[in-house]
């Protein structure tokens, strides 16, 4: 009965939106609660001291609100907790990062708050962090550079070092001081110095402030004569229509990555050396207009980055990362790269794109549903081991004061089956299409099949090892094993033809997280009527 009673508040707290103000101190009697989930609840003030109470807390989420103050350290002393999620506060304090020391997190997320100071070497310990868009400075550490991807540091303009930052100089005192007595003989040198060289200082002066102020302007637009309204954000450089039209040879079918209903996607190396992928579409739609609105708003390393757009008098462009090894659709169809996709990575793939959609529908405000979730729209990066998701044409923002029903958008296939006749768009929709992506992606093809034979009475008897993608070598031992049988759990979960029996993408993540005991059965006794019936609490 207890039992009961603290899900039942877990689930009030992650669901109810009329907390606002101050974190109630209150909570912090609740010595049993295993999950606080406050995100987007318009909290303010600081996290209170007493929360070190809460000894059974194993996950804390309480991204985009507005608390400030530093991070209490007690944090760092909760024996079970392993996922933080702080984004999008106004966090401040030096080297507030505790919670690396015990080697207990797994996931920590400070990103986009105040933070100041360098970062301490035990961060290391965490498998996941990201603190981008802080004040952080210092040198990014070999280490750090390898077990980290960039996107986790960006926007921290004082870091240096790695291939992202500026090359690490002298420290600020001992080049201060340098620069004191050279300034002072500077001084009576330039007075002999004919006006002409003066005259050169100021304006090279002007021409390079005018470029920092560039630099550090994230939306440039300009309105050429021609009627080409380019815009650019989240991009150090400048970019050209001109510069666009050569790199593709005027969109040359060669420089063609990919074609869709609405245009197609081409591959363009800029004069500045950098590669971006460009979205051109036919006219000016809905799709275009949406895309750009959501993608403006959000970001996250899982999702794949806009750089800009252009409209032209002959075409509208999106200017995109470039995604190097192109869509899970395609590598899961080339027998020579799905070898390559180990099972790792695999996992790692759905991993992925399961973080991505927990952002959408928990961190912003309001939630995001994609819509047409799809290993076509499911980009890999170049080590295969991250994925990232594309294409918001069709997304959806869902506001709590509307029916939010819609006509039916997605990819034949990935689709929830309720659409058909409720009409209703949900979260649990992209749910239902991360489970077909998450079964596609250790299957190796589109589970249509096994979808439609899950119901049957000969499921009894199908083996997981006989569903599993052949061509990757076997797992060598049994981490990897537990993983692949944790994804087809929860991707069977997913796709259950009930959405209320389908867990939230919330609670998809917090399992990857939770440490798990030896299989009880070696992976190729399991039997998919075990996984289909296995509990899943589903908040």
């Amino acid at each position: 009965m207890l039992t009961r009673l603290w899900k039942m508040l877990t689930w009030l707290l992650k669901n109810v939106d009329v907390i606002q103000g101050t974190l109630p101190r209150d909570f912090t009697k609740l010595t049993e609660l295993k999950y606080l989930g406050l995100s987007s609840k318009k909290l303010i003030g600081s996290v209170p001291l007493e929360i070190g109470h809460l000894t059974s807390l194993e996950s804390l989420c309480l991204s985009n609100n507005y608390l400030n103050a530093s991070i209490p350290f007690q944090i760092a002393n909760l024996p079970l907790l392993s996922y933080v999620d702080l984004g999008q506060n106004l966090i401040i304090g030096e080297k507030p990062f505790q919670l690396g020391h015990k080697g207990r997190l797994t996931y920590l997320n400070l990103s986009h708050s105040k933070l100041f100071g360098g970062i301490l070497h035990s961060l290391i310990s965490i498998e996941d962090i990201d603190l981008s868009h802080n004040a952080l400075k210092g040198q990014i550490t070999e280490d750090f550079q390898l077990k980290y991807y960039p996107d986790a540091f960006v926007g921290n303009q004082h870091l240096c070092g790695g291939t992202t930052f500026l090359p690490c100089h002298q420290s600020p005192t001992t080049s201060g001081s340098k620069n004191k007595r050279r300034n002072k003989n500077f001084h009576y040198i330039t007075i002999f110095l004919p006006i002409t060289i003066f005259l050169a200082f100021l304006i090279l002066g002007y021409l390079y402030y005018s470029k920092s102020e560039v630099k550090k302007t994230q939306c440039q637009s300009r309105v050429t004569k021609h009627g080409n309204i380019f815009s650019i954000w989240n991009y150090d450089g400048v970019i050209a229509y001109k510069d666009i039209i050569k790199a593709t040879e005027d969109f040359d079918d060669k420089y063609c990555i990919g074609i869709g209903g609405n245009g197609s996607v081409h591959r363009a190396e800029l004069p500045s050396g950098e590669v971006v992928a460009l979205k051109k579409l036919h006219h000016l739609d809905k799709s275009f207009r949406n895309e750009v609105r959501i993608l403006l708003e959000i970001r996250h390393r899982n999702i794949v980055k806009l750089y800009g757009f252009c409209l032209h008098k002959r075409c509208m462009i999106l200017v995109y990362e470039y995604m190097e090894r192109g869509s899970l659709f395609s590598v899961l169809r080339n027998d020579v790269e799905a070898v390559e996709l180990d099972w790792i990575k695999r996992v790692n793939v759905v991993k992925g794109t399961a973080h991505a959609l927990v952002y959408m529908h928990c961190d912003c405000s309001p939630p995001i549903v994609h819509r047409d979730i799809s290993s076509n729209n499911s980009l890999l990066k170049s080590t295969l081991d991250a994925s990232c998701v594309s294409d918001f044409g069709t997304a959806r923002l869902l506001y709590p004061d509307s029916s939010n029903q819609t006509l039916i958008v997605g990819t034949y296939g990935y689709v929830a089956p309720e659409l058909a006749f409720t009409m209703a768009v949900t979260e649990k929709c992209d749910g239902y299409s991360f489970g077909v992506v998450a079964l596609e992606t250790i299957m190796g093809r589109h589970p249509g099949e096994l979808l439609s034979s899950l119901s049957l009475t000969s499921a009894q008897h199908m083996m997981l090892k006989d569903v599993l993608d052949p061509r990757p070598l076997r797992p060598a031992n049994r981490s990897a094993d537990q993983n692949i049988v944790l994804v087809t759990r929860l991707a069977l979960a997913c796709v259950h033809s009930n959405l209320k029996s389908r867990p939230t993408m919330e609670h998809v993540c917090r399992e990857f997280l939770v440490r798990r005991p030896p299989l009880p059965n070696p992976l190729h006794a399991i039997t998919m009527w075990e996984l289909m019936n296995h509990e899943i609490y589903v908040s």
